[in-house]
């Protein structure tokens, strides 16, 4: 059985890890807005669950203007949320529980409320404090054109022009500046907030867009053309490493420099790459002298597909043990349309459109899609590897695509347009009892509306309910623990078409059902299954089940 104790530093490479967007799990003052000490008094739900550890999403003090995702300051709490010791206070009753403490990391920009970005708009153009940032001149005969035709994942220009005529880049909301990496300063100040953080007993680090880090910032700026500005296709149709902005080279040497941060702490602190890169380039990321282990995206955008999911499977495998580094797999997160909803979207349909229609075109049958989520998270809990959970999925949570307009607080509705609605469904605060004004989230109202349906998914409704989603959760979980034994896995020779088929070792095999009717059950004892399963020996369709 695998170790996952606090004695061995490997601990993280069959973790599972659960994600915590803290401003939607619970709510301990009753404001309307998840805190630190409202995960706190939580913790348990998280032991009970079986999970090795908890991720943290931004909690620091931020406008909001993203998330949280726009940081004013690295090395504090947001008010809002709590203090350094409401902090300390997690982090105790954490390990106290056996769980891991993993922290968000935002390295590619700050807020534009940042004392840093605030300096640098009160200094003249060229001084050292627009160093830190990525300040250029405009073109055109007065620079009222942005310097290049880069744009921002949200939408628009990757360019905000300031009052003094200059331009700053803004890969995402344009209250999100870019640090420019190449200043020693900014290098330093990250190294110090990593210390801060593991000092304070922080085990590992979530690093959000690890990829984007570095920039060609060589004069003159150079244009994408018709390379395109954001996604994995647009690496695709240029050099590896050499895109302007995402995914270069020179991004390694960082990594090289903190994987000396992270070794100098017992245990060395574990750290996860946010990487939206080709699958080739993401091994890099997961090299043992950098960050040690990506986030398997390829995964999580594969369609309800046997083939395409055992080549997913099987390339992700053989890259991470190419780079000396577990695999990572992942279905849901804050920034996707949860899985109970998405893996019944017909292939070719774009999540995204789907939500701006209010979830009706196409509409998706709530009962289909949970029986398909739990057979896709039975199967990746049997994959050797880090499996990564995001709050609720455990309660079979849809995403809430008819949220109204009014209530959006997704950057992302604005900068496109409305265009594209954004995040916020998969952001809704989770439901823990029945009843209540925000369904046990706190003693007041939600910063999100929860829908009624919710009342039938909180944790009170499903804990000790036999069949429920969050009991399957607790007993696969608790199985795998015991289970665990490699990080490699054998394809059984002649699966029926449209079935996955695997052992882990000679005690435990998985086989699901990805077609639309039975099959037949292979021998042996029937350990779990995410479905019920007949007398006759059938494996349903849309069916994972565990065998020893």
């Amino acid at each position: 059985m695998a170790d996952l104790s606090s004695r061995n530093p490997d601990w993280w490479r069959q973790a599972v890890v659960y994600q915590v967007y803290p401003r939607s799990f619970a709510d301990a003052d009753g404001d309307g807005l998840g805190d630190l000490r409202g995960v706190t008094q939580r913790l348990t739900h998280l032991a009970t669950l079986g999970v090795d550890a908890l991720w943290l999403s931004p909690f620091y003090p931020s406008e909001l203007a993203d998330g949280g995702y726009d940081v004013t300051d690295h090395r504090d709490v947001d008010p809002r949320l709590g203090t350094l010791d409401d902090f300390a206070e997690l982090v105790a009753e954490a390990h106290r529980l056996g769980l891991k403490v993993v922290v968000d990391l935002v390295p590619n920009h700050t807020s534009h409320r940042h004392p840093w970005f605030q300096e640098a708009l009160r200094s003249a153009p060229g001084s050292p404090a627009r160093d830190r940032y990525v300040f250029r001149r405009g073109r055109g005969e007065h620079g009222e054109l942005p310097p290049t035709d880069w744009q921002s994942v949200f939408g628009g220009s990757a360019w905000q022009r300031t009052p003094d005529g200059e331009w700053y880049l803004h890969l995402f909301a344009p209250e999100q500046p870019d640090l420019d990496w190449g200043d020693e300063e900014v290098r330093a100040d990250f190294r110090k907030t990593l210390r801060f953080w593991s000092d304070r007993g922080v085990d590992g680090f979530r690093v959000d867009v690890a990829h984007g880090l570095a920039k060609d910032l060589t004069e003159p700026l150079r244009d994408i053309g018709g390379i395109g500005a954001t996604g994995e296709e647009a690496l695709l149709r240029v050099p590896p490493g050499s895109h302007p902005y995402w995914d270069r080279d020179e991004v390694h040497e960082i990594y090289r420099d903190w994987r000396k941060v992270f070794d100098a702490y017992t245990p060395p602190r574990s750290a996860v790459a946010e990487a939206w890169v080709p699958a080739a380039r993401r091994a890099l990321y997961a090299r043992p002298d950098e960050l040690g282990q990506a986030f398997n995206f390829e995964y999580l955008e594969t369609h309800w597909d046997a083939g395409e999911l055992r080549r997913a499977i099987t390339d992700s495998l053989a890259a991470a043990h190419a780079a000396g580094a577990s695999a990572t797999w992942v279905l849901s997160n804050h920034d996707v349309v949860r899985h109970a909803s998405r893996l019944m979207l017909p292939p070719g349909t774009d999540p995204a459109a789907w939500v701006l229609s209010g979830g009706t075109a196409p509409a998706v049958d709530p009962a289909a899609g949970l029986r398909r989520a739990r057979a896709a998270t039975l199967l990746m809990l049997a994959l050797p590897g880090s499996a990564y959970l995001y709050q609720g999925e455990e309660l079979g949570l849809p995403e809430v695509a008819d949220l109204p307009t009014e209530v959006l607080q997704d950057p992302i509705w604005e900068q496109t347009g409305h265009v594209r609605k954004g995040r916020d469904g998969c952001r809704v605060p989770l439901p823990w009892t029945s009843t209540g004004p925000s369904y046990g989230f706190g003693d007041g109202g939600a910063w999100l509306p929860q829908p009624s349906s919710f009342a039938s998914y909180a944790v009170e409704a499903q804990a000790g309910t036999a069949g429920s989603t969050l009991e399957l959760y607790r007993t696969a979980l608790r199985l795998r623990r015991k289970l665990l034994e490699g990080e490699t896995l054998t394809w059984t020779p002649n699966a029926p078409a449209g079935v996955l088929d695997f052992r882990r070792s000679e005690a435990w095999r998985c086989v699901c059902n990805l077609t639309d009717e039975p099959v037949p059950l292979p021998p042996g004892e029937v350990l779990l299954s995410s479905a019920p399963l007949s007398g006759a020996r059938m494996l349903p369709a849309d069916t994972t089940v565990w065998l020893a």
